[in-house]
């Protein structure tokens, strides 16, 4: 790892900067870029393709982090990277809220919540938990992902294109 590659805030830390490395993430994860080469669809749900940015997400773990996101076992910068391009892109239209569940000195442990559609144009919403471990630099040295599928129609949506995911009322039952 070099010497000036870290990324703040770093542990340990505080109600707010574990705040603000909650949102960090969130804004990572949902950052979209127009894709260079034209798409076509013969879905009528089809949207214009954007990307999301594995090259830069991944760049927020260690070269070495470990993952467990659901049954999956992953290990280094190469394996997320190739594993945050195969899941969006089975992912359409994701959109995706994180919120603090607690923490300690250098641990975080988030509430998430994000809606995506299939190929077939089945809307999804999944529910869950994430486990974070921070190096002192302020990468992640350790992930692990649990969630929950569960199918959803347009209308039940509460992230749709153009509603901030910060503003959406989540009731206690999603909670």
């Amino acid at each position: 790892m070099a010497a000036q590659e870290g990324r703040a805030p770093y542990p340990p830390f505080t109600l707010e900067t574990a705040q603000i490395k909650v949102k960090a993430a969130q804004d990572a994860w949902n950052t979209r870029f127009a894709h260079p080469i034209p798409f076509t669809s013969l879905n009528r749900n089809y949207l214009p393709k954007t990307c999301r940015n594995p090259d830069g997400v991944k760049m927020a773990y260690t070269p070495d982090s470990i993952w467990r996101n659901r049954g999956t076992f992953l290990q280094g910068r190469d394996e997320i990277q190739k594993f945050l391009t195969d899941k969006w892109s089975k992912e359409d239209g994701y959109r995706l809220r994180k919120e603090l569940f607690a923490f300690t000195d250098n641990k975080i442990a988030v509430q998430f919540w994000y809606e995506w559609h299939d190929e077939a144009g089945q809307w999804w919403r999944t529910y869950g938990l994430e486990d974070w471990t921070f190096a002192e630099n302020g990468l992640m040295r350790k992930r692990q992902m649990s969630g929950n599928d569960v199918k959803i129609s347009d209308a039940d949506r509460w992230f749709k294109d153009g509603v901030d995911v910060n503003t959406v009322d989540i009731s206690e039952k999603h909670w």
